[in-house]
């Protein structure tokens, strides 16, 4: 990241429409028992993990309208098993055992009893994908909906069998009795055995009260936590078949650029090595990984290259030239008010160049045709439209395509595309036999879809008190995700230039796409950076500076907790050594940290960070524990040392 600065004293997705599973095809798989359908619509507050303020994302509805805006199902069977079908990804964030505690809070049952179905195009609804923290926010609050749903029918059922009235009974353990005499009982086994009965969620349940948690807000052991520390647990990259191909595709030198010919002879003459030259898609595949590599290094190819030239330097000034119309997003006051204010203006410019996501596990993916169906085994983060673009692909109708989300290492954003699973899936329908494209580390970095560069800038100034009076906010390229305002300013102005998708990605010379919370990381490092710049010309401690200019109790809290949990002062100086403070506001959850500093030998050493965070209901402590760690330890990346150069 990059700062210039002046100083003068005085983000709608269009959805495909694809078929679904619906519910009478879901209740002939599935059998009998009680099954609640449910959507991710607004909820009562009661059922919100947090308050989040609007992040600019896509509405999280079924692609065919209304009458399919079905995104779960929840299902009691007549064994009393509870299974929820869900078409989110588990991608190491824990999300699958803190859904899966929603679901028994919300039931009373056990939590080995709650079986979660993820990420299967076949077995479960359509789910545009798992990002934007959305999972736990926004799904888990439906999925509680749904369980309390499912609760209150259950009580239904109980009070008929046991005659009572549903004010009497209880629920424990997936047993429901009568308060004062529990041998009046009655397991969900019992009620639901027999029983086929299903319900569209009508979100008029009420849900269990915080007071009362007993499994929400424990960090139980992982349900994946042993196969992935003994290897056990299978990736794409894990899966094999007897006759199975490993294919290694070609693919050009620099972004942009075409294959015109390719000279495939001298690869044809490795023992067993298949070619395939179709459609712009030129690979090599043989049983053994290694072989079709060398015989991938002795084609011969000719590219179109882009006329396009660019490089370090130039790339701001050409995204400032190309960059869209401004959309207005955020307006407050007057900003020629906050002018004639303002007593001490301050200018800079925040760059921020490319970034890859660099997850330990490549993009990969294995491919089977077999019966008219096309099965994909990949990692990634969106299942259902990977299946579209698949479907799209082949030509056949995406009710042919499965696609099955193993476990995946990482993904950050990155896996939201998927070129490698539609040519696993090219590849198998054309040879006839599984096939498993996996990127090389290199190709990882080179042709991942990076987070865009993008350029902030910021003009603020200050009135006769210290106070913020003008901020005049412009964004390219990177959206407004956490650049709105939380500090106190009367005259405020954030102009948005394009963000990280659609359209607005046309005009970079590489494919981008979303990267850990979308344009939050400049938008936060540039605002966050300003705040610093006026507060150091008051000379006035940073810490100081925001509670100044921040009356939201919220963020106040977290930040005074935590300068209390750091032990907050400031530095002798000269001792090369300093403080670091920021705040933000992303997905409905406060955060602020500090950091400690050295400076060794010209270099910055960072010696600890402390991150106080409120998220509102904290599901599992632990998993919320390791999301903060490793947000911080790739926030020292970003900030650090990480950028694409070219």
């Amino acid at each position: 990241m990059r700062c210039a600065m002046k100083t003068n004293i005085q983000a709608n997705f269009e959805l495909p429409r694809v078929e679904i599973l619906n519910r009478r095809d879901f209740l002939k798989m599935t059998g009998g028992g009680i099954t609640v359908f449910f959507s991710l619509v607004p909820l009562p507050s009661a059922y919100s993990q947090a308050a989040p303020k609007s992040q600019g994302f896509p509405k999280m509805g079924g692609p065919m309208g209304a009458a399919a805006d079905i995104n779960a199902y929840l299902r009691i069977g007549e064994d009393g098993k509870v299974t929820v079908f869900s078409g989110k990804v588990e991608l190491g964030q824990c999300n699958t055992i803190a859904l899966a505690q929603m679901a028994a809070e919300e039931l009373r049952v056990p939590l080995e009893s709650v079986e979660m179905i993820m990420g299967d195009t076949d077995l479960c609804p359509w789910d545009m994908g798992t990002f934007g923290s959305m999972s736990i926010r926004v799904y888990g609050a439906a999925l509680r909906a749904a369980a309390a749903e499912a609760r209150a029918i259950l009580l239904e059922m109980a009070a008929d069998r046991l005659q009572a009235s549903k004010s009497q009974l209880k629920i424990h353990d997936g047993v429901v009795f009568v308060e004062n005499d529990s041998s009046r009982r009655v397991t969900f086994a019992q009620l639901t055995g027999g029983q086929k009965i299903t319900r569209k969620l009508e979100q008029k349940s009420e849900p269990k009260a915080p007071s009362e948690f007993t499994v929400i807000g424990k960090s139980p052991a992982r349900p994946d936590a042993e196969a992935k520390v003994t290897g056990k647990a299978k990736f794409a990259g894990d899966i094999r078949f007897p006759d199975m191909l490993y294919a290694k595709v070609l693919r050009p030198p620099v972004h942009g650029a075409v294959v015109k010919n390719a000279d495939t002879s001298a690869a044809e003459k490795f023992a067993g090595v298949q070619v395939v030259k179709e459609d712009g898609l030129v690979a090599v595949l043989h049983p053994d990984p290694e072989t079709a590599e060398k015989a991938l290094a002795a084609i011969k190819a000719d590219f179109d290259l882009p006329s396009l030239t660019l490089d370090q330097e130039t790339i701001f000034d050409y995204l400032l030239d190309k960059a869209p119309k401004p959309q207005q997003s955020e307006r407050k006051g007057n900003l020629a008010e906050g002018e004639k204010s303002a007593v001490a203006t301050f200018e800079a410019k925040y760059l921020n160049g490319y970034g890859a996501h660099a997850p330990v596990e490549t993009h990969t993916a294995c491919a089977r045709f077999e019966n008219g169906k096309m099965t994909v085994w990949a990692s990634t983060q969106t299942p259902f439209p990977n299946q579209q673009e698949i479907a799209r692909a082949l030509k056949i109708a995406s009710q042919n395509v499965r696609v099955i989300t193993p476990y995946v290492g990482g993904a950050f954003g990155g896996k939201s595309s998927d070129p490698q699973a539609v040519e696993a899936a090219r590849l198998a329908m054309i040879t006839g036999k599984p096939v498993q494209v996996c990127y090389t580390r290199a190709e990882e970095f080179f042709y991942d879809a990076f987070r865009p560069a993008a350029i902030v800038r910021i003009r603020s100034g200050l009135d006769r008190g210290g106070k913020i009076c003008l901020w005049d906010y412009h964004v390219y390229s990177a959206g407004s995700r956490s650049a709105e305002q939380f500090y106190d300013v009367p005259n405020n102005l954030m102009s948005v230039y394009g963000n990280w998708m659609g359209d607005s990605t046309k005009i970079h010379p590489f494919a981008v796409g979303p990267w850990r919370a979308p344009g939050a990381n400049i938008n936060v490092f540039a605002r966050e950076s300003q705040i610093d710049i006026m507060a150091a010309s008051l000379k006035m401690d940073p810490l100081e500076f925001r509670l100044r200019n921040i009356s939201d109790p919220r963020m106040r809290r977290v930040l005074e907790v935590a300068a209390e949990r750091f032990g907050y002062r400031s530095a002798p100086a000269p001792s090369g050594r300093g403080y670091g403070i920021a705040c933000a506001i992303d997905a409905g959850a406060y955060l602020a940290e500090i950091a400690e500093i050295r400076m060794e030998k010209g270099k910055i050493k960072v010696r600890r960070i402390v991150a106080a965070q409120d998220m509102g209901v904290v599901v599992n402590p632990e998993g919320a524990k390791m999301q903060m760690e490793g947000c911080i330890m790739m926030g020292l990346g970003y900030s650090l040392m990480e950028e694409v150069e070219f």
